[in-house]
């Protein structure tokens, strides 16, 4: 039996030729049965029913590391379903969508398996991660009836989505029409796209907080969560392209701002997702 105390070689997924799973030492700090959900932050809902909530999910299941090694990854469930959960509790319609239109990834080695309110979620959306609308097509047909975007964090944020050329389009929309965008962790990644052939980003000068770089550099690789290092630095990466990370390790914390809602971590997805809906009732609650 392998002891989940001292192993710290990252677990070989099977489906993929030199592809991982985090350690099971790792899993044992960073995954639980249970997340911090503590109720929802109000008992007022949205009634109407013209807003959703559009997210925007990962299709890419690995992340090629710069040793030649695939991280198997996805969005973490917690990170995704816990926001989710309060803002369709809330009253809020839930569209998925990817940028080529295949199903959703999840990081299913992180799911809390006794947690109600990811349980719930997931049942609610299960359908829509595994036949998301395509990204394009939603541009084609319009955004109109969207209050927000939520980018969802898990290391597969940073493929595919923030080199995206639709992904940057849905972005200047909710810019240009006051509406709000909500991500964490490696969620943030999505800001990258913003400044794709562009001599500024439309989001320099804001304030974020993200996973940090000295994790995944670090502590990540020490305890087997990674297989090798990362093919790009997330907070180096925006930080160049003007955007303030504004923390340096995770805590749980969450930042506003203008319409930009940020979290740094899955620890900050319950406090997210209560600071989401009282964004969303006070702009789209009628």
């Amino acid at each position: 039996m392998v002891d989940t105390t001292t192993d710290r070689n990252p677990t070989a997924d099977p489906a993929e030729h030199n592809a991982f799973f985090p350690s099971p030492y790792s899993l044992s700090q960073y995954t639980a049965p249970k997340t911090n959900f503590d109720g929802l932050a109000t008992d007022e809902k949205y009634t109407g029913d013209r807003w959703k909530i559009l997210v925007i999910a990962t299709e890419e299941r690995y992340m090629l590391m710069e040793n030649g090694t695939f991280f198997s990854t996805g969005n973490h469930p917690v990170e995704t379903l816990l926001p989710l959960h309060h803002m369709a509790e809330a009253g809020y319609g839930i569209d998925v969508a990817t940028v080529g239109g295949a199903p959703g990834k999840f990081e299913w080695w992180a799911f809390p398996k006794e947690d109600e309110a990811i349980k719930s979620a997931w049942q609610a959306t299960s359908e829509a991660f595994k036949a998301p609308k395509r990204l394009g097509d939603l541009l084609s047909e319009g955004l109109d009836d969207y209050a927000a975007i939520f980018i969802p964090g898990g290391h597969g944020a940073m493929n595919g989505i923030p080199f995206s050329k639709d992904v940057q389009q849905v972005l200047d929309f909710f810019l240009e029409t006051d509406r709000l965008i909500i991500t964490l962790c490696h969620g943030p990644a999505v800001f990258r796209a913003g400044g794709l052939d562009r001599e500024k980003n439309p989001f320099a000068g804001y304030k974020i907080v993200a996973f940090p770089d000295s994790l995944d550099f670090g502590a990540n690789i020490e305890i087997g969560y990674l297989p090798g290092l990362m093919p790009w630095k997330l907070g180096a990466t925006l930080e160049a392209e003007g955007i303030e990370v504004v923390n340096d390790d995770m805590s749980g914390a969450t930042t506003r701002d203008r319409n930009v809602l940020t979290g740094d971590s899955p620890l900050a997805a319950n406090q997210l997702g209560k600071e989401s809906v009282a964004a969303l009732l006070e702009k789209f609650g009628n």
